[in-house]
C-alpha cells in the first residue's frame, strides 16, 4: 500500500509498535487481520490529515507592502494579527511596510530588497504600473509568491488576487445612489484617491455605468489624486464645490471622509447621500453619526486569511485550490453594523 509517511508517524497514529507496522506494511504475515486494518485506517487517517501534518512546525515569513492611508493599514494589520491564530499548527510571522504616499521608485525598491533579503511571499497592495509590475517579476523569479491585496496587478505574475469585484461595488453604489436620491435635482461628486489604483478605476467604471444607463440626466463631477489624505481631500472637495453649485451627493471610491464632509459643512452645503468604502475607524465613527448613508464593505480577516492560504498553497503546504472567487460585499448602515466593526 502506497503512502508518503514515515513508519513513526503511522506506528504513533495507529498506536503500534513500529515493528507490527512494518510486518504490515511489507506483508510478513504472523499479525492479526484487525491490527492490519488498524494500521490501514491509521494511514487513511494521515491522508486526510496531511494538510495539518505538512504544516506542524512550518513558519512562514510574509512581507505585507502597501501603499494606503494610516487608516486603511491599521485595520489591514489589525484583520491579520486576528487571523494569525486560525492558521495553527503553521505559525506566520510578518513585516510591515505601510506607505501613506510614495513614488512607484519608492515601492519598487522595498519589492527589490525583499527579493534579495528573501521572504517566503509578498501580500501587496500598489498602484498598476509597470514598474510594480516588474517588481513582482523580478519577486516570482526569486522564488517568492506575490498575492495582490484589494488592488490587483492583473499584468503581473502575481499568483492570486483578494478583494472584492469592484465593477460589481461600484455598480452597487450606483444603485443606492440612485434609490436614494429618487426624484431630487443634485449633481453626484466622485472622488478617487489616485487613478492609478485598478480597484479605484473599476469601482469608478462600474459606477459611471449604471448612473448613465439608469439616471443619464445626472451630472458625475470627478476629482482625484487626494490620496485618501484629509488635507488634500480638503481642498479639492472645496474647489469641485465652489467650481459646481449643483453637487448634492457623494461616492467617495479613495477615502479621506471626514475632509470632504468638513469641506460641504464650510461651504454651508448639505450632502443628500453619500456611499463610502470600508469599516475603518473613521467611517465606522461618521456611520454611527449617521453621517454617511452606506459604506460598502468587505470582510478583511477573510481576506487575509484567503492570502495566507495562497502563500501555503504557493510552498506546497496545502492542497492547491481553485481561483480565490471575490470577497461578499456588505451594505452597511448605521443600522447593521457588524459586530467586528472598530469601536
Amino acid at each position: 500500500m502506497g503512502h508518503p509517511f514515515p513508519l513513526r508517524e503511522i506506528a504513533r497514529q495507529a498506536g503500534l509498535s513500529e515493528a507490527t507496522v512494518d510486518r504490515v506494511l511489507n506483508g510478513r504475515g504472523g499479525v492479526r487481520p484487525s491490527t492490519a486494518q488498524e494500521v490501514h485506517r491509521a494511514i487513511a487517517d494521515l491522508d486526510r490529515q496531511r494538510t495539518q501534518v505538512r504544516l506542524v512546525g512550518r513558519t512562514f515569513m510574509v512581507d505585507i507592502v502597501m501603499q494606503a492611508p494610516e487608516r486603511f493599514s491599521t485595520a489591514v494589520r489589525a484583520a491579520l494579527e486576528a487571523e494569525l491564530p486560525s492558521l495553527h499548527p503553521a505559525v506566520l510571522r510578518a513585516r510591515y511596510h505601510f506607505r501613506e504616499t510614495a513614488e512607484a521608485a519608492d515601492l519598487v525598491r522595498v519589492l527589490d530588497r525583499i527579493a534579495r533579503r528573501g521572504s517566503q511571499g509578498v501580500v501587496l497592495k500598489a498602484p498598476d504600473v509597470p514598474e510594480v509590475t516588474a517588481a513582482v517579476g523580478r519577486l516570482t523569479a526569486a522564488g517568492i509568491p506575490v498575492v495582490t491585496l484589494v488592488t490587483d496587478l492583473p499584468a503581473s505574475a502575481r499568483v492570486g488576487y483578494v478583494g472584492i469585484d469592484d465593477r460589481a461595488a461600484g455598480a452597487t453604489a450606483a444603485y443606492l445612489m440612485g434609490q436614494w436620491l429618487g426624484d431630487r435635482p443634485g449633481h453626484v461628486l466622485t472622488s478617487l484617491s489616485s487613478g492609478f489604483f485598478r480597484n479605484e478605476e473599476e469601482r469608478e467604471m462600474g459606477f459611471r455605468a449604471v448612473m448613465r444607463a439608469r439616471h443619464p440626466e445626472r451630472a458625475l463631477v470627478e476629482i482625484a489624486e487626494g490620496q485618501g489624505l484629509d488635507a488634500t481631500q480638503y481642498d479639492l472637495v472645496r474647489a469641485a464645490l465652489a467650481r459646481d453649485p449643483e453637487i448634492r451627493a457623494v461616492y467617495s471610491i479613495g477615502g479621506g471622509n471626514i475632509a470632504t464632509l468638513r469641506a460641504f459643512a464650510d461651504a454651508g452645503r448639505a450632502c443628500a447621500v453619500f456611499v463610502a468604502h470600508d469599516l475603518d475607524h473613521d467611517n465606522t465613527r461618521l456611520l454611527r453619526e449617521h453621517r454617511l448613508s452606506a459604506v460598502l464593505h468587505h470582510d478583511l480577516r477573510q481576506d487575509l486569511r484567503e492570502a495566507c492560504h495562497i502563500v501555503m498553497r504557493a510552498h506546497g503546504a496545502l492542497p492547491q485550490a481553485g481561483p480565490s472567487l471575490p470577497s461578499a460585499i456588505q451594505v452597511v448602515t448605521p443600522y447593521n453594523m457588524p459586530p467586528t466593526a472598530p469601536a
